[in-house]
């Protein structure tokens, strides 16, 4: 099973021992006190898991290269000392490991950034300083050196981060790289800053050293890199000295989602299979792939040498192990939600996984082992993801858990979000649950609505309440009005919706009602949504744009909120925005600063900055947020039993599985 996935990958001077590369992401550990500790750990369970390669977060050549004010930088022998941990971790356990250098160009988040134009980049705060020819040179002469001493740390090898909007990729793009002298102009000036890094960078390790080359195949941006002059690139590089060119797609500004839950899988491995044949070294594909099923049919059809999957080892750093073995059942999936891992690093958070709040924590958070203290029989009250992680958990430290839920089936509010267009990854994580269930022995009771009496006769002296939330009703005359319907009906089908829909309420449920409401029938097909985002898939075009193609909506959809200012503000920072612009291009009229009337046969009846109207809708629809259901929790309590309250039972809020899962596995 997977046998092109896991057949070796012989680089002449080594052998990796699988087609599975672990990308680069940035967690922040090895910039924390004592972190490198902590990333040690991190990469040694990954490696323990089976993966035949990872690769660093990015670490800086120079001070300049900064992504951040002390941000991680490899510039002498001192600091190559402290990641052999890290590397010793990894080579424990029969793997290998690159680190990335990258260089943050205009990128950076300090004063001192430097680009090889004076252009600022729209995410950074900053302009930058153009860069003189001197300092150009010196920055070349700054990668050789920190890929010896990466070296010298004992790293396999290293990466050289050439995309996705950063220094090398700002020099090779006519967008950023306005430069008249030997380092700009024609696409030989352009591309001579990667080329003399990667000649440096060969001429300083000598040539049994992994060096992978991370080529921006397609930027997504206006003035990005033709297609000529991708295959120009990756031609010059591999004759300089590249051992594997990993595909890059799409810069930080750019305004096509790449790696989110609405992409569809291998959306964008098309791009690496086109310059297969071009080159002679090894290509790594990568985004949105996150089965070993995926996976293996990409390497099965000749798309690609080899796979790159990040977050899928945040999920579940024993990913390649399972599927060896034949347990991919019970792989737990990435689902691409960026809720724990890239939303965390933009706000200086440390990253974590929301369907694996180890990941990054794994001396913190131990594994759960049988364990042989007292066990107790516990039980577990809703189904949804709280009461999931919670009952897998104690189940798997060797309790008697009994899992109750009134519902057909397991799931709770994820059996909503799974239906909607762009999460139907949702799915994943109720199917790795259910089989967990069974590898756990957790009793499971569907269909049951457990009383307190219930419990109490059963003689449980701990329950675990994860009953989840309702939604919470609007006070409004007209409430009952036959127009009005909530975001369960409207999301399930349960109730008709017409052409013309008001949601009440701009968070994440309103957001996903208007998504579900709007989507045409194909949006998971990946032809379908790279021509609805404006990917020119033809490539005709410079940076792989075009203009955008928009199927029809099914319907007219306004979505209000109370206060006022931007709406979805709450939505994930690497997420929203996409969320954002699809709603905006299917027509939705998003509309703050919203007093609700009255409902009745003419429409919602509002006052809009002050000023009345009536919006002639066919269905009202009721987001406005949700209440905890803890109707066990007195009658327990008063019994004398032991209750713990987690998920939504514990804080309704917005729906927060990242945190409900979270809490499941530190339940006690």
């Amino acid at each position: 099973m997977y046998e092109h996935l896991f057949s070796p990958l012989d680089l002449g001077f080594t052998t990796i021992k699988n087609r599975m590369l672990m990308g680069s992401m940035h967690t922040g550990l090895e910039e924390e006190k004592g972190g490198l500790h902590r990333l040690a750990a991190y990469f040694a369970e990954r490696a323990k898991g089976g993966v035949g390669l990872m690769v660093t977060g990015g670490v800086a050549p120079n001070r300049q290269g900064w992504l951040m004010p002390f941000s991680a930088k490899m510039t002498s022998s001192s600091e190559a000392r402290r990641h052999q941990l890290v590397t010793n971790a990894v080579h424990e356990h029969d793997s290998k490991i690159c680190m990335q250098i990258l260089h943050a160009g205009r990128y950076a988040a300090h004063p001192f950034l430097v680009a090889p134009s004076a252009i600022q980049a729209p995410i950074s705060p900053f302009k930058p300083w153009k860069m003189s020819g001197r300092l150009i040179r010196a920055t070349i002469s700054d990668f050789a050196a920190c890929a010896a001493y990466a070296r010298e740390a004992g790293y396999d090898g290293i990466e050289i981060m050439g995309s996705e909007g950063y220094l090398i990729n700002q020099f090779v793009a006519p967008r950023t790289n306005h430069r008249t002298d030997e380092w700009g102009g024609d696409l030989a000036g352009r591309l001579r800053f990667p080329t003399e890094i990667m000649k440096a960078v060969r001429a300083k390790v000598g040539h049994d050293f992994i060096v992978i080359f991370r080529v921006s195949m397609l930027d997504l941006v206006e003035n990005g890199s033709t297609w000529e002059e991708v295959v120009t690139l990756a031609k010059a590089i591999e004759a300089a000295g590249a051992t594997m060119i990993n595909t890059g797609i799409g810069w930080h500004e750019a305004r096509v989602p790449t790696i989110a839950t609405l992409v569809p899988r291998g959306a964008y491995t098309w791009v690496t299979q086109r310059l297969m044949g071009e080159v002679n070294i090894p290509l790594i594909t990568s985004n949105r792939i996150n089965t070993p099923e995926k996976a293996e049919e990409i390497i099965a059809s000749g798309m690609a040498n080899m796979v790159s999957m990040a977050r899928p080892f945040l999920a579940d750093p024993y990913f390649p192990e399972k599927a060896r073995t034949g347990k991919s059942h019970l792989i737990n999936t990435c689902i691409g939600c960026n809720q724990a891992c890239l939303d965390h690093v933009f706000a200086r958070k440390e990253p974590s996984c929301l369907v694996n709040p180890r990941a990054c924590r794994e001396t913190i958070l131990p594994l759960a082992e049988k364990s042989t203290a007292a066990h107790k029989k516990i039980a577990v009250v809703g189904a949804g993801p709280a009461g999931l992680s919670a009952a897998t958990e104690l189940a798997a430290r060797g309790h008697e858990v009994y899992l109750y839920d009134s519902a057909a089936e397991i799931g709770g509010q994820f059996n909503i979000a799974k239906r909607i267009p762009g999460k139907e990854e949702f799915y994943e994580t109720l199917r790795y649950y259910k089989n967990l269930i069974t590898e756990t022995g957790v009793h499971l009771h569907l269909n049951t609505r457990v009383s307190a009496q219930d419990l109490i006769g059963a003689q449980f002296k701990e329950v675990i309440l994860a009953t989840g939330v309702v939604p919470r009703n609007l006070t409004v005359e007209g409430i009952d009005h036959p127009k009005v319907v909530s975001y369960i009906d409207a999301i399930l089908g349960h109730k008709p919706i017409g052409k013309k829909v008001a949601i009440i309420g701009a968070g994440g449920i309103g957001f996903d009602t208007a998504i579900k409401l709007t989507a045409p029938e194909a949006h998971t097909e990946v032809a379908a949504y790279l021509s609805e985002w404006g990917v020119d898939i033809n490539y005709q075009n410079r940076g792989g744009l075009m203009k955008p193609v928009h199927e029809n909506t099914p319907r007219q959809v306004w979505i209000l909120q109370r206060t006022k200012g931007k709406m979805g503000n709450k939505l994930g920072k690497t997420t929203g925005w996409a969320h954002r612009i699809a709603l905006k291009s299917r027509g939705v009229k998003m509309l703050d600063d919203v007093a609700y009337h009255k409902i009745d046969d003419s429409g919602l009846h509002v006052t809009i900055h002050g000023e009345p109207q009536i919006l002639d809708v066919d269905q009202v629809v009721i987001c406005a947020g949700q209440e905890p259901l803890r109707e066990l929790l007195e009658p327990l309590l008063a019994a004398g039993i032991s209750v713990q309250m987690i998920g939504g039972a514990k804080e309704a809020g917005e729906l927060d599985a990242k945190r409900a899962i979270e809490e499941g596995i530190l339940v006690q």
